[in-house]
């Protein structure tokens, strides 16, 4: 895949962020003080550390049994955990950056690592991995793409758990029973959503996510259909959210709510979204690896499918990048040697492959990218196909600007509801988000030149 980037610092994180999905295919400065200048210490590598996982609710379950599996060969540490949901987390971690109270290690993903390594809350890890037991044992691609998306000062801030992907999931019970070929094509993808739609028997073609989480999800229906292939223009220097191809891909896809999905739609993250699509009548929910095995549980095998996003008209498919998660240790710990021994052993291979098998997700470590488990999840085979035969194009979004996560959560999620409801047009929407990442670009080109 080609990316043609005018400033080799965004090249380098566009190319990493890149090739952090192809892996799919293959299974401010730093002073040294933490935030409000607490450095933290050392500690005894014994005693009480505090976890906080930032997808709290939907990763409880397995967080608690690598915790168990940790404090059972490290009886000498306890582990508090801490689940908070991922809409939540941003700000918790923010106020605690501000006010204190912040936890030893935590859930870091790229697309909110640049926001606190700006605020100086995280310890750079480089040094503790290149001594570590877990050196040479993680995917190379999902280091480089959390080393890129710390914002601009090239040191590694989260050790990677897992790499994602977008799927598409359908009830082939329900489109075999409606005589509907598989959707592959956003032509097709439209025409589902319609014919299955019957709102009298509260039957929906489609669930839309309108509430926390729906820019990402608006953002790859967008570029999907528009088939537009970079998130700056060839200056580097302008978004192309508000091209006006863009416009009417949010249009056309903003104009289902109602129509053809459930109501309930128009505030619902992504736990509503697949608990109610696993428990309803709805014919097609776009997710991400993720839900994989919340399907399963619900469904089974045999009534759905998760494909890779549809192909646009020119025959071609364009998807929005999904961010790398995984682990920071917070600057302020007052026991980092015990923090750090948490965070190596859930990156073991048993341990992370454990963790990936519950999520359904890609692992981080080597060897857990070799288990057994991960050619029996369709979605994971079907993304990999997709992304190594040429027929993907990703969009790399800008994990890298500190203000990319307000950006696209706090700042537009509630204007996306506007738009679904129609009080606000798509072209309003998407340029004022534009104005916002344009300026956000410029300040971060300001930084570091």
């Amino acid at each position: 895949m080609k990316i043609s980037i005018r400033r080799s610092r965004r090249a380098a994180v566009a190319v990493a962020l890149g090739s952090v999905l192809a892996l799919t295919a293959t299974a401010c400065g730093d002073d040294g003080s933490g935030a409000g200048g607490d450095k933290g210490e050392e500690g005894s590598g014994k005693g009480e550390i505090v976890f906080w996982d930032n997808n709290g609710g939907v990763r409880t379950d397995i967080w608690k049994e690598v915790i168990a599996d940790f404090e059972k060969a490290n009886p000498d540490i306890k582990v508090e955990y801490v689940g908070i949901p991922s809409t939540d987390y941003q700000s918790k971690v923010d106020t605690a950056i501000q006010g204190g109270g912040l936890p030893d290690v935590g859930g870091v993903g790229a697309a909110m690592l640049a926001g606190f390594a700006a605020q100086n809350a995280l310890e750079p890890l480089d040094d503790r991995l290149a001594k570590s037991s877990l050196n040479g044992k993680l995917n190379e691609d999902m280091v480089t793409s959390l080393k890129a998306a710390g914002g601009g000062d090239d040191k590694l801030y989260s050790i990677p758990t897992s790499a994602n992907n977008g799927v598409l999931y359908y009830r082939t019970d329900l489109f075999k029973k409606a005589g509907l070929d598989e959707p592959t094509t956003w032509d097709k993808f439209y025409a589902a959503a319609e014919k299955l739609t019957d709102a009298k028997k509260n039957e929906f073609g489609y669930t839309i996510r309108g509430g926390a989480g729906s820019i990402a999800q608006a953002l790859d229906a967008m570029y999907g259909q528009s088939g537009i292939t970079s998130f700056w223009d060839a200056s580097g220097a302008k978004t192309t959210v508000n091209d006006p191809k863009n416009v009417a891909a949010l249009e056309k896809y903003a104009a289902l709510f109602k129509k053809v999905t459930p109501a309930a739609d128009l505030n619902n993250d992504f736990t509503k979204m697949v608990a109610q699509w696993d428990s309803g009548t709805i014919g097609m929910l776009n997710h991400n690896l993720g839900s994989y095995q919340d399907h399963v549980k619900a469904l089974g095998t045999e009534k759905f499918r998760g494909i890779p996003q549809p192909v646009g008209s020119a025959g071609k498919r364009v998807q929005v990048s999904n961010p790398v998660d995984g682990i920071g240790l917070f600057k302020s710990s007052k026991n980092k040697e015990a923090a750090w021994k948490f965070i190596e052993f859930a990156l073991s291979h048993d341990e992370n492959s454990k963790f990936n098998e519950s999520a359904g997700q890609v692992p981080a470590n080597n060897d857990a990218a070799k288990d057994a488990w991960i050619s029996k999840a369709e979605p994971t085979k079907l993304a990999a196909a997709a992304l190594t035969d040429g027929s993907t194009t990703i969009v790399q979004l800008p994990y890298y600007l500190p203000d990319w996560n307000t950006i696209s959560k706090a700042d537009n999620e509630p204007n996306f509801q506007k738009v679904l409801n129609g009080d606000m047009s798509a072209k309003e929407f998407l340029d004022t988000m534009a104005d916002q990442l344009n300026k956000a670009q410029a300040e971060w080109e300001e930084r570091n030149g």
